[in-house]
């Protein structure tokens, strides 16, 4: 059974950027779409951003330009370069193929000054 391990997250002041990282277990890169989701204290856990294997992206609109999502295959990682940060951005944030399957631990995210 694969398995993700998301890294990266972290405190950032509204305005900030971090770069979250995804490594999974196995060789599933050239094969499945990759996506990143988050879910904020309190609510149901949402679709952030998706990547094809063929490298096509789709966004949630409230990171729309601000959010960018782009993988790895040699190295078996995905990546979400996240600017412009806001405190509504304050979320667990976890990797998985997309459709999703078995959820890692995740990496947390807080946007406060």
């Amino acid at each position: 059974q694969v398995q993700f391990v998301e890294s990266g997250g972290g405190l950032v002041q509204p305005g900030g950027s971090l770069r979250l990282s995804c490594a999974a277990s196995l060789n599933i890169f050239r094969i499945y779409a990759m996506a990143w989701y988050r879910q904020a204290p309190g609510q149901q856990r949402e679709l952030v951003a998706k990547i094809t294997n063929s490298g096509s992206t789709n966004y949630a609109d409230s990171v729309k330009g601000r959010f960018t999502i782009s993988r790895d295959n040699t190295k078996n990682t995905v990546y979400l370069q996240m600017n412009s940060l806001k405190p509504e951005d304050t979320a667990v944030y976890y990797c998985n193929v997309f459709p999703a399957g078995s959820w890692g631990q995740g990496t947390q995210v807080t946007v406060s000054s």
